[in-house]
């Protein structure tokens, strides 16, 4: 499900990013800086996995994006 590494290129997916960032820490009653500790030095979900599927991802709900995210995150151990 992974695919390759991408830096953010523009302020629609930085503004994504943080969309998801907020919204995960929202879903699961935690600091934004902790969901992105989470996303960027405790796994590569961001850059990895979020960022390369932009296109993908923001055409689809929250609650999706919300739960695709955490599912990703179970299956890499990522724990918060």
């Amino acid at each position: 499900m992974m695919t390759g590494e991408q830096n953010i290129n523009n302020a629609a997916e930085l503004e994504f990013a943080i969309f998801c960032v907020e919204s995960i820490a929202q879903k699961l009653g935690k600091s934004a800086s902790e969901v992105y500790t989470a996303l960027t030095e405790k796994s590569n979900i961001l850059n990895g996995y979020i960022i390369p599927e932009y296109e993908v991802l923001h055409t689809q709900g929250r609650e999706y994006i919300v739960e695709e995210i955490l599912e990703v995150m179970k299956e890499q151990g990522v724990k918060l």
